[in-house]
């Protein structure tokens, strides 16, 4: 049993797993460009905010490595320039901005082009180690609000694969697994492009965790006639009053939860929670190509010219949620107030 890994940097190197290739064929991808990072993160090969986050990361260093040696100022614009390229592939998840932004503002005081490189990837390493130590930490506290809870119920893959290892809303059924406490996962298929069918499922079964797939609208059903007794979820962006935005179908569980009356709960690292945006009405949802639902395994399953929306998330009120599960410990309602005190702002 072992918990798969979606990205690794050795010698300099980035180097993924192809997450659209799962769960048939294991490929690591070298990315040898920013285009090549661009072109992963947006084609799903590395997705799940915090990977996508490092992986953007990495991606800035290694391509600051190539930038011609000159003045200081030209070389802090073309790693700027870079940053803003790679921070348009995946709008919603606001990883990807904050980490970009930690290497920027790392090169801020650097004296040289040779100190700046060098500081760009050692800030890399340090979210990707950081992340890693966060997910360990969000799963403890999962753990326990999951003591007496066993059937539990995610969608899409907020997993090890997902993040640097452990994920956020998997992390205790892998430190779960990793201890003896046995869970018993349902997980949705995640339509369109099926993160739950083809990642979730296969990254449990990789960690020996029992895990069932469900459709994604067989979820009140199952929840009534299986039992599920928790529901946890990731997330992509949480604005300051707490409400979150996640993979599409996620509103839809934490509906079912209240009306079943179990717990919702989300989980995600405090990098997550973005103050600048008051509620989830500004949480810009990205929509992506129409191609996703119309096809499956590059077969149409539509009429042709069928009108088509696909938004790639959705929005979850804050009074829809139990509670948030970060790295720094559990935050329950008053939401505005207590994610600002979790991240030592002052609230007016």
């Amino acid at each position: 049993m072992t918990i798969p890994l979606s990205i690794k940097w050795e010698n300099q190197q980035l180097t993924i797993l192809d997450q659209q290739k799962l769960p048939h064929l294991i490929d690591y991808v070298e990315l040898e460009t920013i285009e090549d990072v661009y072109e992963a993160i947006i084609t799903l090969k590395v997705r799940g905010a915090p990977a996508i986050g490092i992986a953007a990361a990495y991606g800035l260093a290694q391509a600051a490595q190539h930038h011609a040696t000159g003045s200081l100022n030209t070389f802090q614009l073309l790693v700027k320039n870079d940053a803003a390229y790679l921070g348009e592939s995946r709008p919603t998840a606001v990883n990807l901005v904050w980490a970009l932004d930690r290497l920027l503002l790392a090169i801020q005081q650097a004296k040289s082009v040779e100190e700046a490189k060098v500081q760009l990837i050692k800030e890399a390493i340090s979210i990707h180690k950081e992340d890693e130590a966060s997910c360990r930490r969000i799963g403890e506290y999962a753990l326990s609000l999951l003591e007496e809870q066993t059937k539990v119920m995610t969608i899409c893959n907020a997993g090890s694969i997902a993040t640097a290892k452990y994920g956020t809303a998997l992390a205790p059924f892998h430190l779960g697994s990793e201890r003896g406490k046995q869970f018993e996962v349902f997980a949705c298929e995640t339509r369109p492009v099926f993160q739950g069918a083809r990642l979730t499922v296969w990254e449990l079964q990789q960690s020996g965790v029992d895990v069932t797939l469900i459709t994604d609208s067989m979820a009140a059903h199952t929840i009534g006639v299986k039992g599920v007794e928790a529901i946890i979820v990731g997330a992509d962006r949480i604005a300051a009053n707490g409400d979150t935005a996640n993979k599409i179908g996620t509103l839809n569980l934490a509906l079912l939860a209240a009306a079943y009356q179990i717990p919702f709960y989300v989980a995600a690292p405090a990098s997550t929670f973005d103050l600048s945006i008051e509620d989830g009405k500004n949480i810009l949802i990205e929509e992506r190509h129409p191609d996703e639902i119309i096809y499956i395994n590059g077969a149409p399953v539509t009429p042709l010219n069928t009108k088509v929306y696909n938004p790639a998330f959705d929005v979850t009120p804050n009074h829809l949620i139990t509670a948030i599960i970060t790295e720094r410990g559990i935050l329950y309602p008053d939401y505005r107030e207590n994610i600002a005190g979790l991240l030592g702002v002052s609230i007016s």
